[in-house]
Order: structure tokens, then C-alpha cells, then sequence
């Protein structure tokens, strides 16, 4: 993996470096995909199970060679994540004892008819919800239903022990064969990455000229348009988040999504601070006045360059993310190189703050037309660049050896005068 050389550079060509940046693709890491079910696992674990529980049924006491109550219990409790898998299984069993003995109860002292067959659906189902089964309470009035008509307390035993022995094997599957939902989760967080940086790509090189108002008010649009795409990485982060909880095989590789979290985090404050930046932008293109801070030529490269160092950031922040764990003893291929890059262009970044600033600073008597603009501008890049910084990257232990974090943080050096420095001059009026 390459590391992203930073050079200082002449003012005047400040514009073309942005655009180059703009338009650089980051290396892609060689990574070992592994998808979380594909279709034709998903049948084979689907299959075993079933026959499984076929099996084991075979095995009980006047056990039947057509009965698949076992291998049905055994399919409907099986489940993407071992979590659901053993709460489906306790409601399961529990929605179908407590159906057989409702019916158990009642045909002892009733005899059948329409309406008591009525009243015991209606009762089960009250039954169900009083015990909170969710998905799982019809199959209080079925199990009811079924023994009801019989009235054997043979098929009633029967019905309980097979359905024990279903979601027995289920569990058992589920042990065994659930997968760890978490790379589709990783790609979800790379692609979001990838859009944010590709966005704040074509928003440099779109300031390499003065924006027009419409071209700007379309940045603001796919800004806002990236909370629908957060929203779909945290549905599959909780789905990861989800399939690793009471898996056994996180007690043997750790947590395979440790950091996800933070770092999905700060993804979306970086996209909300893209946002208010994308805002500001367009609010100045829309000034008919050359106290337009996006109309100045000079100030205009500058923002272009720190937006470029911002996109590939952002898209190295995203791939630190999308890394896979590695095993012990391989810490040397640690794709410290991505770290290093994200630094350098933070680093980078900070640098053509600095000078930014200077140039948004303004009296505002003298150029009373978008001055407030400047320091919101000054502002938001500042926001969102500190959002990337190393110190925030995430911490937890499986994470450190996989980023390859060095005792060195660079921004940590030089980062509270330079703070102070973006501010200084912002509005001196």
C-alpha cells in the first residue's frame, strides 16, 4: 500500500492540486471477502438442520416416520443470528406448551363443540399476548386448536416433546453455522466513505471556478441525501452488532466489529458537518458581489484545497474501517500505510487551513456583504477536520493492532496552536 505524498506548493497552483487530489483514487486493500450467507449455504444449513431434527425424533418413544413437527419447529426457530435463533426457540417451546395445556385443561372438563372451540381461540390468543410472544403467538391457538380436536393426551406429549427436540436442533445450528454479519457492515461503511469523499471530491474541483448557485444548491441536495445512507449502515452495523452477541465463535477471534461503532459515529458527524459546509457555500454563491468569498479567486483555491485533503481523508478514514482484523503475529502487515496517509492529509489539511484563514479574514465594514459567511466557512472546515483526527480514530483493543497506530499522533503536536491560529484572524471586525 502507497502512502499519499504532501507537498507544499505555490499559490497559483493551488487550483490544479486540487483537482488532482480531487480526482485521485486511494489504492484498494487486498482484503479477504467473506460474504455472510450466501444463498447456497443458507439452504445447505436450512437442509442439515431440518433432517436433523428429523432424525433425533425418530429416536423418541413412539416416534413417527411421517410426523414433522421436529423438523418444522427446527426451521422456523433457525435464524440469521444465534441471538434470534434462542429467543425465537423459548417462545416457540413456550407458545406450544402453553397451547397444549390450555387444551389439555379444557377437554378435561368440557366437551367439544363450535363454541367452546371459539372460546379456547380466543383465550390462546389472549393467553399469547399476556406472555409476550411476538411473532410466536399463533402457535398457542394452533397447538390448542390440534390437541383440542385429538383430545389425546398422547398427541399432546408427543407435540411438546417434538417441539423441544426441534428447537433443540435449531440451537444446535445455530452454534454451529450462524454467521458473523459483520463484512456486509464493513462494505456499507466503505461505501458510505466512498460517496463522502467522492463528494467532496467534485465539490474541490467544482471550486476551481466560481460556482454557479444551481451547481452549488446540488452539493447541499447530496449532502442531505447522505442521511439515508447512514441510516442504511446502521441498520447493518446493528445487524452485525447483532449476529456477534452470544456467538461462541467470539470467544475464539474477539469482536470482529470492535470500533465499528465509533467510527460509523463519526462518519455522520463528519456528513453533518459536510452538510452546514455544503450550506455555507451555497449561500455565498448566491452573493451578486465580488465580497463573495467563493467569488475570490485566491480564497476560492484555497477552500478547494483543503476540501481535496478533506476527500482523501475521509476515503482513508473509511478504508481504516473496512480493514479486516488480523491474526496474531501478522501485525507487521498492518496497513499502517492508510494510517500515514490519513495524517498526511489532515496534516495537509490543517496547513491550507492556516492560510485560509488569513484570506477569509475581513473587516466586516468593509466588505459588508457575506463576511458572516467566512468564518461559518472557516468553521465547518474546521469541524470536520478535526473530526478525522488520529486521536479520534477508535480505540478498542482488536482495533489498534489492525490500524497499526504509531505512539506517534502528529496532530497531537501541533493541534491546540493551530486552533487557535484558525481563529484568530477569522473576523476582525
Amino acid at each position: 500500500m502507497k502512502g499519499f505524498p504532501v507537498r507544499p506548493v505555490p499559490v497559483e497552483n493551488v487550483g490544479e492540486v486540487a483537482r488532482a487530489v480531487a480526482r485521485r483514487q486511494a489504492e484498494q486493500l487486498t482484503l479477504v471477502r467473506r460474504r455472510a450467507q450466501p444463498a447456497a449455504v443458507y439452504i445447505v444449513r436450512l437442509t442439515v438442520t431440518a433432517v436433523f431434527a428429523y432424525l433425533l425424533a425418530l429416536q423418541l418413544p413412539g416416534g413417527s416416520a411421517r410426523d414433522v413437527v421436529a423438523p418444522l419447529t427446527a426451521l422456523l426457530v433457525a435464524q440469521a443470528t444465534l441471538f434470534h435463533t434462542i429467543g425465537t426457540a423459548i417462545r416457540r417451546v413456550a407458545a406450544v406448551t402453553a397451547g397444549v395445556l390450555a387444551a389439555v385443561a379444557v377437554a378435561a372438563y368440557v366437551p367439544f363443540s363450535w363454541w367452546v372451540f371459539g372460546l379456547l381461540i380466543a383465550g390462546t390468543l389472549a393467553l399469547g399476548m399476556v406472555l409476550r410472544l411476538r411473532e410466536e403467538i399463533l402457535e398457542v391457538p394452533i397447538s390448542a386448536m390440534l390437541i383440542f380436536s385429538t383430545g389425546s393426551h398422547t398427541a399432546a406429549t408427543s407435540r411438546i416433546t417434538e417441539t423441544l427436540v426441534g428447537a433443540a436442533a435449531g440451537l444446535a445450528a445455530g452454534l454451529l453455522f450462524a454467521p458473523l454479519r459483520v463484512q456486509p457492515a464493513k462494505e456499507a461503511i466503505g461505501d458510505l466513505s466512498r460517496q463522502m469523499a467522492d463528494l467532496l471530491g467534485q465539490m474541490a474541483e467544482g471550486l476551481a471556478e466560481t460556482p454557479d448557485p444551481r451547481r452549488a444548491a446540488e452539493w447541499l441536495d447530496r449532502t442531505r441525501a447522505l442521511r439515508g445512507e447512514i441510516e442504511r449502515v446502521d441498520d447493518a452495523l446493528a445487524q452485525a452488532e447483532e449476529s456477534i452477541r452470544l456467538n461462541p465463535r467470539r470467544l475464539r477471534f474477539g469482536d470482529p466489529a470492535a470500533g465499528l461503532r465509533e467510527g460509523v459515529d463519526t462518519l455522520e458527524r463528519a456528513a453533518t458537518d459536510m452538510r452546514v459546509l455544503a450550506r455555507s457555500v451555497a449561500d455565498s454563491a448566491r452573493i451578486d458581489s465580488e465580497h463573495s468569498p467563493v467569488k475570490e479567486a485566491e480564497t476560492r483555491a484555497r477552500l478547494a484545497a483543503v476540501i481535496a485533503e478533506l476527500s482523501a481523508a475521509v476515503r482513508a478514514y473509511g478504508q481504516l474501517l473496512e480493514a479486516d482484523p488480523l491474526a496474531p503475529g501478522y501485525a507487521e502487515f498492518a496497513p499502517e500505510p492508510i494510517t500515514e496517509a490519513l495524517e498526511d492529509h489532515l496534516e495537509e489539511a490543517q496547513r491550507q487551513q492556516d492560510q485560509l484563514a488569513d484570506l477569509l479574514s475581513t473587516d466586516p465594514a468593509e466588505r459588508p456583504e457575506g463576511w458572516q459567511l467566512r468564518g461559518e466557512i472557516l468553521a465547518h472546515v474546521d469541524r470536520l477536520r478535526s473530526e478525522l483526527e488520529p486521536d479520534r480514530l477508535p480505540e478498542p483493543a482488536q482495533v489498534k493492532p489492525l490500524l497499526g497506530l504509531r505512539e506517534r499522533h502528529r496532530g497531537e503536536r501541533h493541534q491546540p496552536e493551530r486552533h487557535q491560529g484558525a481563529w484568530r484572524g477569522t473576523l476582525r471586525g
